[in-house]
């Protein structure tokens, strides 16, 4: 089954911290994540996915 998309609310949780309060936005593994065509690789895999079983996890 294919993945959700995952929906911002705007809102902050007041128990929990974000993830770019957290991790070093600075770091070579989320500069490269930020250059990455997720849409274009989320639409070369979806004919992978089937349409029974759990819902996959987000790229």
């Amino acid at each position: 089954m294919r993945p959700k998309k995952h929906k911002t609310t705007g809102s902050n949780d007041l128990f929990r911290a974000r993830l770019d309060q957290i991790i070093n936005m600075k770091h070579e593994l989320v500069l490269l994540a930020g250059k990455v065509d997720w849409d274009w690789i989320d639409g070369e895999i979806a004919p992978l996915y089937s349409e029974n079983g759990r819902p996959g996890i987000e790229t």
